[in-house]
């Protein structure tokens, strides 16, 4: 069920898999990378269960499309708020934050991404699973 949700929700290629900053198998296909006209990269990323990035900002911000699954964004000091498929995360410049997949459930993303990131630490295991 999950990977039929999982196909039914992912419309660009599941890509590669990432191991640096990310804890869990999380894949990234780049979907658009020209400078023009917005200088703003834009990757889909698809999260297996309990998947998840590390700390991070971004100099300029991001924004996060929800495509597919259930998912977790938080900022620095904040509550995790839960993603589903149709949310919009506006991320402002360098705020602190983590995403990722929920611990039952595959989560896929959109992220336009203009500018650098700054990779932080992990989010560990304890905090993940106070969730």
């Amino acid at each position: 069920m999950e990977n039929e949700q999982l196909s039914n929700s992912t419309i660009f290629p599941l890509g590669e898999k990432v191991e640096a900053n990310f804890i869990g198998d999380a894949y990234l296909q780049m979907v658009f990378t020209d400078e023009t006209p917005l200088n703003a990269s834009i990757g889909n990323v698809t999260f297996a269960p309990g998947a998840r990035n590390n700390w991070h900002s971004h100099k300029i911000g991001q924004v996060l499309l929800v495509t597919g699954g259930e998912g977790w964004y938080q900022e620095e000091g904040k509550p995790a708020q839960l993603l589903k498929t149709g949310d919009v995360v506006n991320i402002p410049p360098h705020v602190k934050h983590w995403h990722g997949a929920t611990k039952d459930s595959w989560f896929v993303h959109l992220a336009m991404t203009p500018g650098e990131t700054d990779w932080l630490e992990p989010v560990d295991d304890e905090w993940y699973n106070e969730l």
